[in-house]
């Protein structure tokens, strides 16, 4: 398997995919292979944002459609769900573009929005430019890292089979163990009725 080879053949169909759900280390990924000469860096930033915006949109929609629903499976986090929404409503502009860099709201955040009931004509716009914002930062980090990064990918196949083999011989080891206990156990209760 050649690493770089999928990179230049499936790179920005896989960053838009991936970014439509987890976005960062797809970013930043993308950023890194930019750095290397795989993949085009505004080619990159124009993929990992629409996936972004993509996603983003989809979670929104499915939080205009379904989100009391959804929200009130969360019982523990009314509170916490009932501060979002009032940040949603007093700071529609703040959060649409924040919650994409705010930890723990990346698939939350646009359900919440959904179901705050934000116009579309509202979120749109907001989508975009946060996923532009946050597709620029993210994979420029990716490719300024690029440097201490690139070497390590390039060397992946070998640490693969390196991490396979070892991942054998420890399920090995652990078979192993657990057959002999097994064994052990059978053979207690025979020796113990003689």
């Amino acid at each position: 398997m050649d690493f770089n080879a999928l990179i230049a053949h499936w790179g920005y169909a896989a960053l838009l995919i991936g970014c439509m759900a987890e976005g960062e280390t797809f970013a930043i990924l993308g950023g890194v292979a930019a750095h290397q000469g795989l993949l085009q860096f505004i080619l990159v930033v124009l993929s990992v944002a629409l996936g972004g915006m993509i996603g983003d949109q989809v979670l929104y929609l499915l939080g205009r459609k379904f989100g009391t629903r959804i929200l009130n499976r969360f019982t523990r986090y009314r509170k916490k769900i009932g501060q979002a929404q009032r940040l949603i409503t007093g700071h529609p502009k703040l959060f649409v573009i924040g919650t994409r860099f705010m930890y723990g709201f990346r698939i939350i955040g646009p359900v919440l929005i959904g179901a705050s009931h934000l116009p579309p004509r509202v979120f749109l716009p907001l989508n975009i430019l946060g996923a532009v914002l946050w597709s620029l930062i993210f994979t420029s980090l990716g490719y300024l890292g690029g440097e201490l990064i690139g070497p390590w990918l390039h060397d992946l196949n070998q640490h693969l089979r390196h991490w396979i083999w070892l991942i054998i011989v420890l399920a090995l080891v652990v078979g192993l163990r657990l057959w002999m206990r097994r064994r052990r156990k059978r053979r207690a209760p025979s020796q113990s009725s003689k």
